[in-house]
């Protein structure tokens, strides 16, 4: 018997949806609108990954958030993809132990792109950056 849609519902990890612009304030209206999310106006300078974030709340609740991200200069991870137009970049799950999922991740032969390191929007709480066999990028904050 196949499964149902309800049998795979989401295990509450979920944390948010990452998204490159390469301008926050001339995107985040948009996003807001078309997402029917609400934006608080504030942005975060993460020195650590050279961009500038915010975040995005569902007007639906459970939903989980949606994270705009801007590079903070020609350094920055996300300045190609910004100067392509943006677009999709990530997911992110929330992580009890850290060091425990990045090691499920290697055994899955995952290739950890950036090690945990402080994030500023999350007040300091690490993340992890991993990159899938099937090219998928996750992000990983630690709880």
């Amino acid at each position: 018997m196949g499964s149902t849609a309800l049998s795979w519902a989401a295990n509450g990890t979920f944390h948010h949806v990452g998204f490159v612009v390469s301008s926050i304030p001339k995107a985040a209206p948009g996003f807001a609108e078309s997402l029917d999310a609400e934006w608080d106006g504030a942005i975060v300078h993460d020195m650590h990954q050279t961009v500038r974030v915010t975040f995005l709340r569902s007007r639906q609740l459970g939903n989980p958030l949606f994270e705009l991200v801007e590079p903070a200069g020609e350094q920055s991870p996300v300045m190609s993809l910004a100067k392509r137009g943006g677009g999709l970049h990530h997911v992110c799950y929330m992580a009890d132990a850290l060091e425990k999922k990045l090691a499920d991740c290697r055994a899955r032969h995952c290739l950890i792109v950036r090690p945990p390191l402080p994030a500023a929007a999350f007040g300091g709480r690490r993340i992890a950056w991993v990159y899938t066999p099937n090219k998928l990028l996750i992000e990983y904050l630690e709880r």
